[in-house]
């Protein structure tokens, strides 16, 4: 290893995202935390877009002055991966419910898809390496517990998670155009998607595009069927046959229980500390499935006031 990476510093961003940062000494206190000041700045981009977030807008939304801001996070490329990593939240631990990896895999990618929908300036930011904050994190280590067992090694399990993380992006991507422009015509989804497929049929040419016109005239823009669903099937497809193809190799062992740490670990620390985990997860379940239920309960006493 380069002796440059061997003690390699933990960049502010990083650590003030793991938590891990010295807090100011100075400034007001309560009233003002990373926290406070990553929840306003993604509350003003849901509400008016990345390009409305500024140190100064924030500390304005917060009732406080820009300098106050840098005591707490001294850039604002911090902030904004402080911002990235709120919005992305974590995956549910629906996935865990689901049957075999591929359910599970599709579970956590409509979860990712569905954040680029609540929060679409996430995909304005740009990429520049791996994100490496803990909800983040999270998510890989679900998708590679989704995947756990297969006989796989490691830097194929990778590949397997980033190909659903990125097919869920470009999904988002695309569905969250879609969505601003329905919002800025005033048009539902359906109806852009109509008003696309009148497009095509104005100015596409049988004699210069004579696939394209028969897919226009079949109504191909107007389709049910779902092109990212047919993406994601036939990526999944592809690791299933990469899969059988391996089915003789023995998967990486990886610790699955406090029951299987007899050789990676006897500190009791650790083991409370596992064991903990274990319980809050239990616990997140079950919180998640009394949640679901109240829903349900809810849809239904509002279908029978309207009914």
């Amino acid at each position: 290893m380069p002796e440059d990476l061997e003690d390699i510093e933990l960049p502010r961003s990083i650590a003030l995202a793991w938590g891990i940062a010295a807090n100011p000494q100075r400034g007001p206190k309560r009233e003002m935390s990373v926290e406070r000041i990553v929840e306003a700045a993604v509350e003003l981009a849901d509400a008016e877009g990345i390009g409305a977030v500024s140190m100064a807008a924030v500390a304005k939304r917060l009732g406080f002055t820009p300098m106050s801001l840098y005591r707490y996070v001294t850039a604002k490329d911090d902030l904004l991966l402080l911002m990235q990593d709120e919005a992305t939240g974590v995956p549910t631990l629906a996935y865990r419910d689901a049957e075999g990896w591929r359910a599970k895999l599709d579970v956590l990618f409509r979860e990712q898809v569905a954040i680029y929908l609540r929060h679409p300036w996430i995909l304005s930011l740009p990429i520049t390496g791996s994100p490496v904050t803990p909800n983040s994190s999270r998510w890989i280590e679900a998708g590679l517990e989704a995947i756990n067992g297969l006989p796989l090694d490691l830097t194929d399990q990778l590949a397997v998670v980033l190909a659903v993380t990125g097919t869920a992006r470009w999904q988002g991507m695309v569905y969250a155009g879609y969505d601003a422009t329905a919002r800025e015509l005033g048009l539902t989804s359906d109806e852009v998607a109509t008003r696309e497929q009148r497009l095509y049929e104005r100015v596409v040419d049988a004699d210069d595009y004579p696939l394209l016109r028969a897919l226009v005239d079949a109504g191909g823009f107007v389709a049910e069927a779902d092109p990212f669903r047919f993406g994601l099937d036939r990526t999944l497809d592809g690791v299933e046959a990469f899969v059988t193809d391996r089915a003789d190799v023995a998967p990486p062992r990886v610790v699955e229980s406090i029951d299987d740490l007899s050789d990676v670990a006897d500190e009791k620390k650790y083991r409370a500390a596992v064991k903990a985990r274990l319980a809050a997860e239990k616990d997140v379940r079950q919180a998640e499935k009394a949640l679901r239920q109240a829903r349900r309960l809810e849809e239904q006493a509002i279908r029978e006031a309207r009914g």
